[in-house]
């Protein structure tokens, strides 16, 4: 899993129902302090799909959106899986660096 997928993912868990394009990349933003292209969301997304680590629901369609619907996503109990699985990764590599290490890059 790229570190742009691992974001997406957590990004879709801390919307908790609400993820879909927009607001992922509002949220990205937010959390990061950094502006992501659309296609910086969506390539990813796209990966997700196919991998089974995120679904994709197609919501209503609103007259606000000109009778389109906006899709959702929520991510898949493989995906959940793969999280933890690489949470527990970065603790084990972050495991030992001194707090210090990291403020003054020695």
């Amino acid at each position: 899993m790229t570190r742009n997928e691992e974001i997406i993912l957590l990004t879709i868990l801390k919307l908790k129902g609400n993820a879909y394009g927009v607001s992922i990349r509002k949220q990205i933003s937010l959390d990061m302090g950094d502006t992501w292209s659309f296609a910086s969301i969506y390539q990813p997304l796209d990966n997700l799909v196919r991998k089974k680590y995120v679904r994709r629901i197609k919501g209503d369609p609103t007259a606000k959106r000109g009778g389109k619907s906006k899709f959702y996503y929520e991510v898949t109990p493989e995906g959940l899986k793969n999280l933890k699985r690489l949470k527990k990764a970065h603790e084990q590599v972050w495991a030992g660096i001194p707090e210090i290490s990291l403020e003054n890059g020695k």
